[in-house]
């Protein structure tokens, strides 16, 4: 766990100084700007000491054209300063938001372990903003500590009390703003955890909306919608009253601070150790500190947002892997050989089960567990628990993650499709710059083996059917997840694209259980038909894709209880009977 979570603070502080170069550029220009903020009351004060009080009507114009240039360039040190540090901010979250995702889509997993999807996009949206603010913050705060120094190196050379008070106040002041900031710390990673929270709960409803309808429980959906969402109101609230108490305390101290400059530098005035234009330069510069100060006050909170920010990204970047280990590269050619030996996870409990090459296997199940365990185990969504899983006598565990998911594709009864059209849906977009493989089917596409591929798998899985009853045909869109289509049609769709990526290894589960008993058994004749000479897993009780198989295993009570033919095993096993035929 240690070195997962130092592999996400090295992401975050990349993505910090990934942008040094810009924000330096900017903190540059800002200290430019704020010399020259510093540097207008200290020029008020020498107009009126050269020109107003000597009544020189020509200083006085000279005066007014140098204040004239200052103003131009503070006006575009600000522009340029500004510019930049904002764009180190937005590259700096985008990094992270592309860090996040890549940590998301990893072929070992892990990241999404016990959080809802709309969780994981809060934290690589509003938590990756956040963090990458943290590089205009520091800019801000660079900017600040120049204005700061400039200002009381000046009163110093007019006043060593003046300099002085500057000098040893800032720190004090600073310090007093980061124990304030501390309370909002917490409150403002309080407020992210439910409002990441809130989203979850909102897209997981939103995705169940048409199942919550066809049970009626819209009802008690919005109200545990209201409580979630009242839960992030109040934290929202607690975290906004923090800010408001740590920015009424700072802007308070703050006042304090100028006032006793300007008391200071007024005594000073009146016992004439200061002229007139040195009292108006100490007040200008006095009131020229509130913005610096202000600032300071500032890069506290979005520093303590930041943080708070930064560790839940850093909780996901440095999650844990759902599967360790993998470096070798998938057999070449893969013959498509698994086998499983002493398989123990969840619903098997020592399974030996070979399943041969270039066939169609049936795997019928008593227990649903048992399934998606043997699923997942198949996948290497997880290991076993003891035993071991093998791909052409390599066991998965020596495997690449990323190439024995290529390799073997487990289509999972409950997949999703894309918002698009079908026909984007079970093709994929070939880029010919992702490397050879891509760049074969991008020459395949041009002479056509393509269209015939995605042709051929539509019709086995008789999702053309689906294209020809849609308006557009297979251009029509299908909504958010398929919405739009029924569920035997989106399991068409699904079946079509797993079959359309044709990999060495397809393993199905439960492919037709939404669609009629006749599209059912053409479906399975048109599945064997597609996948003959190569291996193909059916997870299913249905009998007319068990019919079909070379041969059928049954798992009963997470051991392999039968082996056979579909009409053996119908004629031979009652328990077989009673999971398939019941």
């Amino acid at each position: 766990m240690r070195s997962g979570e130092q592999s996400g603070r090295d992401v975050l502080t990349r993505s910090v100084r990934g942008q040094a170069r810009r924000v330096g550029l900017g903190a540059a220009l800002g200290c430019v700007h704020q010399l020259g903020e510093a540097l207008v009351p200290v020029l008020i004060g020498v107009v009126i000491d050269q020109a107003v009080a000597g009544q020189d009507a020509g200083r006085l114009a000279l005066w007014l054209v140098v204040l004239a240039v200052m103003y131009v360039a503070l006006s575009w040190s600000f522009r340029l300063g500004a510019r930049a540090g904002e764009r180190g901010a937005e590259e700096a979250a985008h990094t992270l938001r592309l860090a996040i995702v890549r940590r998301v889509l990893d072929a070992r997993g892990g990241a999404e372990e016990g959080r809802l999807p709309g969780e994981l996009a809060n934290v690589a949206t509003e938590d990756a903003k956040r963090v990458g603010a943290v590089n205009m913050a520091l800019m801000s705060g660079i900017w600040a500590a120049a204005g700061i120094t400039a200002s009381a190196v000046w009163l110093l050379l007019t006043s060593v009390p003046l300099g002085l008070i500057v000098l040893l106040g800032t720190p004090v002041l600073l310090w007093l703003g980061h124990l304030l900031s501390k309370p909002l710390e917490r409150r403002s990673e309080a407020e992210q955890d439910r409002a990441a929270h809130a989203s979850g709960v909102a897209a997981d409803l939103v995705a169940g909306l048409r199942v919550l309808k066809g049970l009626g429980a819209q009802q008690a959906a919005v109200e545990r919608y209201r409580r979630t969402s009242r839960a992030s109101l109040a934290a929202t609230l607690r975290a906004a009253r923090a800010e408001s108490w740590q920015t009424g305390l700072v802007l308070a101290l703050t006042g304090g601070f100028i006032a006793l400059i300007a008391l200071v530098g007024g005594r000073l005035a009146l016992d004439g150790s200061l002229t007139l234009g040195q009292l108006v330069s100490a007040v200008g510069l006095a009131l020229f500190l509130l913005g610096p100060l202000e600032t300071f006050a500032w890069v506290n909170a979005e520093l303590a947002q930041g943080r708070a920010s930064a560790a839940r990204v850093a909780e996901v970047l440095a999650a844990e892997p759902a599967v360790v280990g993998g470096q070798d590269p998938v057999p070449d050619p893969v013959r498509g050989e698994l086998r499983l030996r002493g398989v123990r996870l969840g619903g098997p409990d020592g399974v030996d089960l070979d399943l041969p090459a270039g066939r169609l296997t049936g795997i019928a199940v008593t227990d649903p567990a048992s399934a998606e365990a043997l699923l997942r185990c198949l996948g290497r969504e997880t290991d076993p628990d003891s035993g071991s899983v093998e791909l052409d006598g390599v066991p998965l565990t020596r495997l690449d993650p990323a190439g024995l998911r290529a390799a073997v594709l487990v289509a999972a009864h409950d997949a999703v499709l894309f918002d698009g059209s079908l026909a984007a849906n079970v093709t994929p977009q070939a880029d010919p710059r992702s490397g050879p493989a891509h760049r074969g089917e991008a020459d395949g596409a041009a002479d056509g083996t393509a269209d015939l591929r995605t042709e051929h798998a539509m019709a086995a899985a008789h999702a053309d059917e689906v294209a020809r009853s849609l308006p557009h045909g297979a251009a029509t869109g299908v909504g958010e997840g398929g919405r739009s289509l029924s569920g035997g049609q989106r399991q068409r769709v699904l079946l079509a694209r797993a079959l359309r990526a044709g990999p060495p290894v397809l393993v199905v589960h439960d492919p037709t259980t939404a669609v009629d008993a006749v599209t059912e058994a053409r479906i399975a004749e048109g599945l064997r038909e597609i996948r003959r000479g190569r291996t193909t897993v059916v997870v299913t009780n249905s009998p007319a894709l068990l019919a079909v198989a070379d041969r059928v295993v049954l798992l009963d009570g997470g051991r392999v209880g039968a082996e056979g033919t579909h009409a053996e095993l119908v004629q031979a096993d009652a328990t077989y009977r009673t999971a398939v035929l019941a």
